[in-house]
Parts: structure tokens; sequence; C-alpha cells
């Protein structure tokens, strides 16, 4: 079922697509190509954070469900340079860097609905060439499907006519137990991940790769995100998790479940990185689904994707596309709650 949802400032109708099978239940928006809502069933509660009208999403642009990009995460100082020509972006992070591909990158943009039936949709967008400062006309196609066994399938291409970056990924907020009415820091996690990239004080990789074993960010084995090693207080993550040098064929790469409802997500990816955010910045008394109140911590994201800066970054896998060739990233949510 298609609906519209709400209308854009340049007056564009923002609609609200249904699909549903195997078990689960979504709401897409093209703002943004967002999962606004999800359900599992057996669950009552939506497993992600999404807002009840399109006004709310202009409030918080915090990229709520959306697909991110040109460039997901951070550039640092927004510049890069390809075949020796150096590149501006635009700066929306501290006035300094770019984050998630700039103050209207695709978060922020209406995709256009190029086709959909009752288990999947397919949309679609065209970034103009020097869009938030990045060369080449890129066009960009995101399927959400509903599968089998509590399966959402989440397929993102895009293809350019001129060399310049693409990074594309999936930003929703997850909460396995109750909605977002209460924290997630007592979520159990996995990573499959033996190293994570160390920031500076502006969420800047260093360089360095450095490995999880005996710190924090070990999360090999389930632990709960919130750090036993601390005492039981909450150290803050918003950090890239290594999983490959490389893309890879979609594998399994990361397990969350939750603290009491007995729901579990496991993601599968082709993707080298996965950012883990624990929504520290998520702000207070946020009006959500079924009139829940959001706020710090009562959601996390698990971002599978290029690692970041690596426009900079020699040894980091390329971000390059080139005419000719497709981009793909491929992520799959599995959802599963113990009877």
């Amino acid at each position: 079922m298609v609906a519209q949802f709400g209308t854009t400032a340049d007056g564009e109708p923002v609609q609200r697509i249904e699909i549903a099978g195997g078990g689960l239940s979504a709401a897409i928006i093209t703002w943004g190509a967002a999962i606004q809502d999800l359900r599992l069933e057996g669950h009552g509660p939506s497993v992600v954070l999404g807002f009840p009208d399109f006004q709310t999403y202009l409030d918080y642009p915090r990229y709520f469900g959306a697909i991110v990009g040109r460039f997901a995460n951070r550039i640092a100082n927004g510049r890069f340079e390809i075949d020796g020509k150096t590149y501006q972006a635009d700066t929306d992070f501290l006035g300094k860097h770019t984050l998630h591909g700039g103050s209207r990158g695709y978060a922020l943009r209406n995709w256009q609905i190029e086709d959909h039936g009752p288990d999947f949709v397919r949309l679609s967008y065209l970034s103009p060439d020097g869009e938030m400062g990045f060369p080449g006309n890129l066009r960009a196609v995101c399927t959400y499907r509903i599968e089998g066994n509590g399966r959402l399938s989440v397929e993102l291409e895009a293809i350019t006519d001129a060399p310049t970056l693409c990074n594309l990924s999936q930003h929703s907020y997850f909460n396995l137990d109750d909605g977002g009415a209460s924290s997630v820091i007592d979520h159990q996690l996995r990573m499959a991940a033996d190293a994570y990239l160390p920031v500076d004080d502006e969420m800047i990789p260093t360089g360095e790769v450095a490995g999880v074993a005996g710190n924090r960010f070990d999360f090999r084995e389930m632990r709960p995100i919130r750090n036993a090693a601390d005492n039981g207080a909450h150290a803050f993550y918003d950090h890239n998790f290594c999983l490959s040098q490389d893309k890879q064929a979609l594998r399994p790469v990361a397990t969350l479940r939750g603290a009491r409802s007995g729901v579990t997500m496991d993601i599968a990816s082709t993707e080298p990185g996965l950012q883990f955010y624990d929504g520290v910045a998520i702000p207070e008394n946020l009006p959500g689904l079924d009139g829940i109140t959001y706020q710090k911590h009562t959601a996390l994201c698990l971002e599978p994707q290029l690692w970041p800066d690596a426009p900079n970054r020699p040894d980091f896998a390329s971000a390059l596309l080139r005419p000719g060739e497709t981009y793909r990233n491929v992520i799959d949510y599995r959802f599963s709650v113990a009877t």
C-alpha cells in the first residue's frame, strides 16, 4: 500500500509504502529512502525508531532509518583527490568535516519509487554533478525486500558518469526491547571484528588499525554494550569496527539481542566495516512511534559500510567508483524472537 506521508518544501509528495511477509512488516518513506517502522510477528513494538509524521523528520534530521551518502560517515576536512584533482565537499560536521554526504546528503532527499509489490519496494535518487561538492552524476538505487524467516534484505547499487566517491549505508536506530522506551546499553552485542579504528577528538580516524583484544572494543563474543570492565559504567561508542580489508561475499558480521524481549537480530553484510553508534546524541524527549518519547541511548546503529575517511587513506578499501562500474552493498537483517 502506498499513501502520502507529507510534502517537501518544494511541493513534492513524500510517500509511505507498506510491505510485509515472512513474519515482518515494514513501512518505507521516500524521504531518505528511510525505514519508518519495522515490526516482527510475536513482538509488539517497532524494532526501529521512527516518527509518526513527516515534520518530525524535518525537525530532527539525524538520519533516522535513512540511506546515507554519497559518502557514509566522515571525510576529514571534506577534501579528497581523484585522478590528481582535489575536491571540496560540504563540511557539515563541526563546520570542518563532511558527515554522511553533507548537509543535504541522501538522507535529506526525496527518493523516487521505481517499483513495488506486497513484499518489496525499489527507490532511486539521481544526485547531480557537483551536489554537496561530489563530482559526477550518480544514480543510486535502494531495494528493500522482505523474505522468509524474519529477513529484511537491503540492496544498494549505484552508477556514475564520472569518477566519484560512493559509500552508502543504512542508518536505522534499533531497540529490540520496547520500541525505544528504555535504554539499549544492556542489549547484548557480538561483532566479527578483530580490530577497530581509533579516532581523534573530532571523530576522524587517526590512521591506526587497533586490535580489540583486552579492551572495551572487544565484541567478538556476545556481551552487554555496557562496559563491564568499567564497573558497569557505559563508555561512548561511535567507531568503525574492521570486519575485513575489502568487500566480501555476503557473510554474517554481527548479532544484537534485546536485554529482556528475547528478540535477536543477525546482520549479514558485504562491507569491510561496521560503524557502531550507541545513540548518545538522540535528542531528549523526542516524540516517536506509538506515543513513545525517545531519549539518548534508547537505540543504537550498526551501519555496514566502507571505512571512514577512506578517500584520504590509501591503505583503506577504496571508495572510488568509475563509469562502467556498479557499486553494490548488500545488507541482510534477520529477526527472531525466543518462544
